[in-house]
């Protein structure tokens, strides 16, 4: 990916534990790596296709002198968010804020924090087998629409499916959804357990009834085992009512521990079925 630099940008702002630093303020250096495509603005010179650099450094200005932060860690993932949302043809960005005037009273050159943050590209099952399942489910991809910090959702078509593992319950329809996120994906999967709980989601039996259901299917290239969340999804390869309609809108999203794409997955599983 491509990128355009902004190298020690000095902004004068008040932020720190000690309350000196948030009266009187003090100087900040701000670097940042912003990966975009300038392929197209390079070849027609027309800034119009890049993202402008001036513009990029008023706003990180602006940003820094609205409000006031104990932490850099803080100042940069604002600040990196605030980038993300405001302009559009950046995918990620490196954030650095240095600190040279940090109050420990010992010679150095600064003291700074570095992150990296971006759209990552997520996919979704979701599902519905109680009462009005079609609206159960657009009202959980409304609440995705209107989210700032997600964008670009793509949904495939419902299907009815038989239920899983708890058999005495209602069919339900099952959908996918693909979207772009600047959530890491445990705040995502936050979100998605607030957007269940409006939807009146109760958890009593396992694979029992639902208003609805948001599982995280993919997210990006990650690779991730805790308690509270795997991905990619446990069984995601072994479910036909996850595979079908996803594959109508992420066939070439690649499953990152069988290394096999969606459609690859689903064909197999048609295979297997014709055998």
């Amino acid at each position: 990916m491509d990128q355009i630099r902004i190298e020690n940008l000095e902004v004068y702002a008040h932020h720190g534990v000690l309350k000196e630093e948030n009266t009187l303020g003090q100087k900040f250096l701000v670097s940042l790596v912003l990966y975009t495509d300038t392929a197209r603005a390079g070849r027609r010179d027309d800034l119009c296709y890049s993202v402008n650099y001036a513009d990029v450094a008023h706003f990180v200005e602006k940003q820094m002198k609205e409000r006031n932060y104990k932490l850099i860690e803080a100042v940069a993932e604002q600040l990196a968010e605030e980038i993300l949302l405001e302009f559009s043809l950046v995918s990620r960005v490196c954030v650095e804020i240095r600190k040279p005037w940090a109050p420990i009273l010992l010679p150095l050159d600064y003291v700074s924090v570095r992150i990296v943050r971006g759209w990552s590209r997520v996919c979704l099952s979701v599902g519905s087998n109680m009462g009005d399942r079609k609206e159960n489910i657009a009202n959980a991809v409304r609440a995705l629409r209107e989210d700032r910090r997600i964008r670009n959702i793509m949904e495939s078509e419902l299907i009815r499916t038989e239920p899983y593992g708890y058999t005495e319950q209602e069919d339900f329809l099952n959908g996918a959804v693909c979207l772009e996120t600047i959530y890491q994906p445990a705040e995502l999967l936050a979100r998605i357990h607030e957007i269940e709980e409006a939807g009146h989601r109760e958890r009593k039996i396992r694979w029992g009834p639902r208003t609805i259901d948001l599982d995280i299917l993919l997210y990006g290239e990650e690779r991730i085992q805790t308690e509270e969340l795997v991905i990619p999804h446990r069984e995601m390869h072994l479910r036909d009512f996850v595979l079908r309609p996803l594959v109508q809108i992420a066939p070439w999203a690649v499953h990152p521990v069988l290394h096999k794409t969606i459609y690859e997955l689903f064909q197999e599983r048609e295979d297997g079925r014709n055998d």
